[in-house]
C-alpha cells in the first residue's frame, strides 16, 4: 500500500510508514544514544588511573 508522505497531516514521516517503521526508527534513536553514552563513558574511564590494591 503506497501512501502520500508528502500531505501535511501533522505526523512525521516515520510514523506514516506504520509499525514496522515506528520500530525501526526507535530502535535507531535508541541504538545512537547507546552508542554516543559509550563514546563517552569508555575515553573518560580510560583517562583515569586504576588503584593498585
Amino acid at each position: 500500500v503506497l501512501r502520500n508522505l508528502s500531505e501535511d497531516n501533522g505526523i512525521s514521516v516515520h510514523p506514516m510508514g506504520g509499525t514496522a517503521d515506528v520500530l525501526l526508527c526507535r530502535a535507531t534513536m535508541i541504538l545512537t544514544v547507546g552508542g554516543t553514552a559509550c563514546d563517552i563513558h569508555q575515553p573518560t574511564v580510560a583517562s583515569f588511573f586504576k588503584k593498585q590494591d
